[in-house]
């Protein structure tokens, strides 16, 4: 995900003077670290390569980048599956409000919120150290209509439901070091989003073409949505999934508000022909694969 860049030029000054000491060896292996915050979940690790600052967790090699920004060009997506996200606004191009599960460093509701700014952008995130960073280093800022919630997801969205609330989309982007935290995954927490969606709403889900749980997860989201959009950046990319509590729209309504969209999309380098041509229709046979649910309570 993305973010300013006013900020981070004084600290990294700070860094190289106070790396000038260090032999070439020790230089070389820490001239990208530019942060790391405490976290009572796992450290969280700002560093700079490639003319990207990225966000991970634990450490720099770890598994996998949170979020990158690039330095010349923040508003800019990096990765593929925040632009195939977007194409969830193929399906709902004006939502009125959008609720986003996990942060990260701030990608999609920053986009989102300059595409529409008359939008209510509700981000949860879990770990109160990744907002600091995401504030501090990746120039994610809240206001009236950008808010964030510091809670477990679930819990945030059992209570809207029980308190009658709607959103227009609802953006499941929420990652631990390992995978999606499992009571994020299960049917009956589909079905409390799907209950949280206002009429004509849509759910966008990121996740991974190629894992254990991918035929699961499927079964899942098919058991409470049915057919959905199958989105998919390769097979050892991510894989994104786009589902509405009604039927699908057809070919000629996703082309018609892609093509609303196309200009205002293009500066985020996401090309609207590219992300059409990811759309696929799953189709999931009833009873091959069961779904994920949650555990059974004595």
């Amino acid at each position: 995900m993305k973010k300013r860049l006013t900020i981070f030029l004084g600290g990294i000054a700070a860094l190289a003077i106070a790396w000038a000491g260090l032999s070439g060896g020790d230089l070389l292996a820490r001239d990208r670290l530019v942060h790391t915050e405490a976290s009572d979940y796992a450290p969280i690790v700002v560093f700079e390569e490639h003319g990207e600052r990225c966000m991970n967790f634990n450490e720099i090699e770890g598994q996998g980048r949170q979020t990158c920004i690039r330095l010349d060009n923040p508003k800019q997506m990096v990765f593929e599956y925040t632009r195939m996200m977007m194409a969830s606004l193929f399906v709902n191009p004006q939502p009125e409000s959008v609720l986003i599960i996990g942060l990260g460093g701030g990608t999609l509701p920053m986009a989102l919120h300059a595409l529409l700014p008359e939008t209510t952008i509700d981000t949860v995130e879990l770990d109160p150290a990744v907002v600091r960073v995401a504030e501090r280093f990746f120039g994610y800022q809240t206001g009236p209509r950008q808010r964030v919630f510091v809670e477990d997801g679930r819990a945030f969205v059992e209570r809207a439901v029980k308190e009658g609330r709607g959103y227009d989309m609802v953006m499941l982007d929420a990652f631990d070091v390992d995978y999606i935290p499992a009571h994020l995954l299960t049917i009956e927490f589909l079905e409390e989003v799907r209950e949280l969606l206002a009429p004509g709403g849509v759910v966008v889900a990121n996740s991974f073409a190629q894992s254990s749980m991918y035929e699961r997860e499927s079964a899942t989201y098919a058991a409470v949505f049915g057919e959905f959009f199958n989105l998919r950046a390769g097979l050892e990319g991510n894989r994104v999934i786009i589902a509405t509590p009604g039927s699908l729209p057809d070919k000629a309504e996703l082309e018609q508000n892609a093509g609303s969209l196309d200009k205002a999309l293009q500066p985020y380098g996401i090309e609207t022909q590219r992300l059409l041509d990811a759309f696929a229709v799953h189709h999931q046979a009833p009873g091959t694969v069961q779904p994920l649910r949650d555990p059974v309570r004595p």
